[in-house]
């Protein structure tokens, strides 16, 4: 029998939305107040979903303690007051947009969860705008 079992998590984080192909007019018109060459913050809030078999002896789909001591080492203490253009390597080159820093996410917990669970990253940039990843 599957079973979803999924851990809430929340970091603060600035970014801005910018093409470094795009003269500025354009990043405006296409990210708007996003482009802000001073940057802007959100409040995040990660949902990291595992799915798989109940285990016969704990009950257990994954430790949730052991899923909370990996998010808080591999994303929070990364992400957490940061500004992610700035200071993650990741984003040098990469636009740090919700689905972006989700993928990113997802790739830094999958191989540290057993790859008999399946992975999930939901990443709210606001309470209405979220973004799904599986690694499909």
């Amino acid at each position: 029998m599957n079973v979803t079992v999924s851990r809430k998590a929340h970091f603060n984080a600035a970014h801005k939305l910018y093409n470094s192909d795009w003269t500025d007019a354009r990043n405006t018109l296409v990210f708007g107040k996003c482009s802000n060459p001073n940057y802007h913050g959100h409040n995040y809030e990660l949902i990291v979903s595992v799915k798989g078999l109940i285990h016969p002896e704990t009950g257990f789909v994954m430790d949730m303690k052991e899923l909370k001591l990996i998010i808080n080492t591999e994303i929070i203490d990364v992400f957490d007051h940061k500004n992610l253009n700035e200071e993650l390597l990741e984003f040098s080159t990469l636009n740090p947009t919700a689905e972006n820093i989700a993928v990113i996410i997802w790739n830094k917990l999958r191989s540290k969860i057993d790859n008999n669970l399946k992975l999930t990253i939901t990443l709210y940039e606001t309470p209405r705008n979220f973004v799904t990843y599986s690694g499909d």
